[in-house]
């Protein structure tokens, strides 16, 4: 059995849908934090799987940059994460709906 690029790609729609899934109907911001990095981990599945299948390594830095920009996203959402909770005491999203100004 052969492993095409067909099998890559519908595990990272798969993986993306899951990831869009848990951003819209969740209510906790740990779980839409995850969620939206699984969505960014589908993306660098394709980009990789795109990569091999062109013999070009372009969908690889897009990766490693995408690997970047996510873990300075997790370290800003996490501290936001820290600092909704020690003032409201819930990670609640619609208690963000009362920090409008």
């Amino acid at each position: 059995m052969n492993i095409g690029i067909e099998h890559y790609l519908v595990l990272s729609a798969i993986l993306f849908v899951i990831g869009a899934y848990g951003v819209i109907v969740r209510k906790n911001l740990i779980i839409v934090l995850m969620s939206l990095e699984l969505m960014l981990n589908a993306a660098n599945l394709a980009f990789v799987a795109f990569s091999n299948a062109l013999g070009d390594m372009t969908g690889h830095v897009f990766m490693i940059m995408t690997i970047t920009v996510a873990a300075a996203e997790v370290a800003v959402g996490l501290a936001l994460l820290v600092s909704i909770y020690s003032h409201r005491e819930s990670l609640d999203i619609d208690i963000l709906k009362l920090l409008k100004g």
